[in-house]
Order: structure tokens, then C-alpha cells, then sequence
């Protein structure tokens, strides 16, 4: 699946379920790989929102498929960093 590098309402809606969770669990997997490298860097200073505007934008990238998954009463898992 081809995700836009805007993504917005009218383009969510577009989605069926089954994609959403699939778009969903790819941009989740590009924010946990970022967010890792950045506490990695940052230490016990890590602050997401002050973080490099990379992280900021994959982190609302992923919350705004993850507040639609929500609200269609979908379920998501992603798995634990490090574990197969």
C-alpha cells in the first residue's frame, strides 16, 4: 500500500478496515524506529515533542490512522521492540 506524504480525513475514509490496520501497523513500525534511535541519542532527556521534526511528523503520521482504527472499533497489536 502506497501511503501519501499528507495524509488526511478524506484519504482515511477512503480506506477499508482491513487497510487502515495495514497502514496503521506500517507507520507504527516507521514512528517505534524512530522514536528508538531518538532515546537511544537522547538518554533520560528524551521529550517526543521536542524531538527532531522527523519523529514529530511519524509519530502524528501514526496517531491519526491510530485514532481512526479506534474510533471504527478496530484492534490493533504491534510487537514488542526486539522480539520476533
Amino acid at each position: 500500500m502506497t501511503i501519501p506524504d499528507y495524509i488526511n480525513g478524506r484519504w482515511i475514509a477512503t480506506l477499508r478496515n482491513d487497510q487502515l490496520i495495514k497502514a496503521e501497523a506500517q507507520l507504527h513500525a516507521v514512528f517505534r524506529r524512530q522514536e528508538s534511535t531518538e532515546k537511544a541519542r537522547c538518554g533520560s532527556r528524551y521529550v517526543l515533542l521536542q524531538g527532531p521534526s522527523d519523529l514529530v511528523n511519524a509519530w502524528q503520521r501514526w496517531l491519526l490512522l491510530n485514532n481512526e482504527t479506534r474510533s471504527r472499533g478496530l484492534l490493533t497489536a504491534h510487537r514488542a521492540p526486539g522480539r520476533a
